[in-house]
């Protein structure tokens, strides 16, 4: 079922009257792709769906959960975490206090990637790291750290290449340090004491602001400014830009870049972008 403009505009005002989520700057083609899967899964007509979401408020959350994709692993994209593991964290290795903020977190996985790295390089204990999604559900199942997978072997591979591990003996003492895996129910639990670290809480990228009132020395924002048209990916990158300390760095999705104006204030690296300096 193909959508035209006028009937994408009248679902992203009828969700942004509703609940104030806004996806009327979305990417046309992003959005639609995402719409019409909707309309497809749940055998509505667009003038159904808008119905339904004026009915339910748990149906229009469940909608938002829809438009907004959740798609998230453990150390996923190894080659960026062997990156982060060898040459991002180790700049900030000096530092009193390391903040971190993970935007558009989904499900938690790479907020608890991020922490068995500093775990693993002695510099978890001085760092502060935060998650946010714009989905509730997801956030509940952060908060839990319990992950259900098909094929726990395929997350444990990423696992093995971030950190160099061959032997099975080798890897299984060495992941059993941060999380358990229950082969028969096909369950990942991650350490409470972990889950009880990160500050996590909604938000949403497009209306609101720091919510944690502080200033980051990373942030890693992957693979949901594809989702944002042109004009609202540079005042994303701005409000990044503000938030960050001087010797900040950004990770993207491996498809995101930073274009336009705000790329004189960033440096490109292979994997991520730094804060320029002051002039």
């Amino acid at each position: 079922m193909e959508l035209n403009v006028a009937e994408l505009n009248k679902l992203c005002d009828t969700i942004k009257e509703i609940s104030g989520y806004d996806f009327t700057e979305y990417s046309v083609k992003s959005l639609s792709r995402r719409v019409e899967k909707i309309l497809t899964d749940y055998h509505l007509t667009i003038e159904q769906l808008i119905v339904k979401l004026y009915d339910s408020n748990d149906f229009l959350e469940e909608i938002v959960r829809e438009i907004t994709v959740n798609t998230t692993e453990l150390f996923r994209d190894p080659d960026l975490w062997i990156c982060i593991k060898d040459d991002i964290l180790p700049r900030y290795k000096n530092q009193d206090k390391i903040r971190i903020w993970h935007i558009g977190m989904s499900s938690g996985q790479e907020v608890y990637s991020m922490i068995i790295l500093l775990k693993e390089l002695g510099m978890l204990e001085k760092t502060e790291v935060y998650g946010t999604d714009i989905n509730t559900s997801v956030i509940a199942e952060a908060k839990k750290g319990i992950y259900r997978f098909r094929i726990i072997a395929d997350y444990l591979e990423n696992y093995n290449k971030v950190f160099m591990l061959n032997d099975k003996k080798e890897s299984k003492q060495h992941y059993e340090k941060h999380f358990s895996v229950d082969w028969i129910k096909g369950i990942i639990k991650i350490k409470k004491e972990y889950t009880e670290l990160p500050i996590l809480a909604k938000h949403d990228l497009v209306n609101d602001k720091n919510i944690f009132n502080t200033n980051y020395d990373i942030i890693v924002c992957r693979n949901l400014l594809i989702y944002f048209n042109q004009e609202l990916q540079n005042r994303t990158f701005y409000f990044f830009h503000t938030m960050m300390n001087d010797n900040g760095t950004l990770i993207l999705g491996a498809h995101e870049s930073i274009m336009g104006s705000m790329i004189t204030k960033f440096e490109k690296r292979e994997n991520y972008y730094l804060k320029k300096a002051k002039e």
